[in-house]
């Protein structure tokens, strides 16, 4: 059964309500249209409700380096599912960057980066000494600051804080999960002579910074990614996201590219509804996905 987001007059968020309900009150003119810039339907009251009480829902976060799956779930219903397609990749083209294989280059995008080092290559004078060329002295006040993220990974941090806190503008959210990655990729890509534990995911970096921010909108539980195998080479060992997505039925695909609730949505599934679920005792929580 479809649920629609609701909110008070004042734009608060309170429980969600059937379609029915939700069509009825915009015909008695009870209640106004609106879609928010996630492109969710929803409605406002005219009039002050005679209760205000809401009820627990969650939001589950699974990110990625291009995907991202998000869903809202209630103790009996998923609200809201969403599969993220993350500016990573076109960040970074934007940018400037080039792919390099066995001595040459298949990809040059000639972006930014790429002219800005071009005119700084320009200006030096490697006739003369270094001590004697045109350089300014060295300073140390202008130095990345502690925190910074490169362009294409903010970019899609931002992305996921922006569309969690559209939807906690009409859903009442207590809790958001959010699952931490730790991967070693130097030994998953399979070359000879892999050093352990030297490797690291884009996904990792900014993991610290998007909880922060997203404490502000509504307490954060973090939840450890699954483990492939035993040597240490994918994400952390027991992973409370793939034991509730097996108990509550959820199948998921392998084709990442699929914007589909099995490829990245179920995981947010999984990891929303992990708050409802205890001692192997599940709640009767109805997948009824929405995209």
């Amino acid at each position: 059964m479809i649920r629609i987001p609701v909110q008070n007059p004042d734009g608060s968020p309170v429980m969600p309500t059937k379609a029915s309900r939700a069509r009825r009150w915009v015909k008695q003119g009870k209640a106004t249209e609106h879609w928010n810039d996630a492109g969710l339907y929803y409605v406002r009251l005219v009039a002050e409700p005679s209760g205000s009480e809401t009820q627990k829902i969650t939001i589950g976060c699974d990110p990625g380096k291009n995907y991202t799956g998000i869903a809202v779930q209630s103790a009996k219903f998923t609200l809201y599912t969403a599969h993220l397609v993350l500016p990573f990749e076109r960040v970074k083209e934007r940018l400037g960057s080039t792919v390099i294989k066995q001595g040459k280059v298949i990809k040059n995008v000639r972006g930014r980066a790429l002219q800005r080092r071009i005119r700084r290559g320009r200006r030096i004078n490697r006739k003369v000494p270094f001590n004697q060329g045109a350089h300014r002295q060295k300073r140390f006040d202008n130095r990345r600051k502690k925190g910074k993220l490169a362009p294409s990974i903010r970019a899609s941090r931002e992305m996921e804080i922006r569309i969690i806190i559209e939807l906690s503008k009409v859903f009442p959210i207590t809790t958001i999960v959010y699952e931490l990655v730790k991967a070693d990729v130097d030994l998953t890509s399979g070359r000879k002579k892999a050093r352990s534990g030297k490797g690291f995911s884009p996904v990792m970096i900014g993991q610290s910074c998007c909880v922060e921010k997203l404490k502000s909108i509504a307490s954060v539980k973090t939840v450890y990614g699954r483990q492939k195998n035993n040597n240490g080479t994918s994400q952390m060992p027991l992973a409370e996201e793939l034991r509730f997505r097996k108990h509550l039925g959820l199948e998921k695909i392998k084709d990442k590219k699929a914007q589909v609730p099995e490829s990245h949505a179920v995981d947010g599934i999984a990891l929303a509804a992990s708050e409802f679920v205890r001692h192997g005792v599940r709640n009767p929580i109805q997948l009824f996905i929405l995209l």
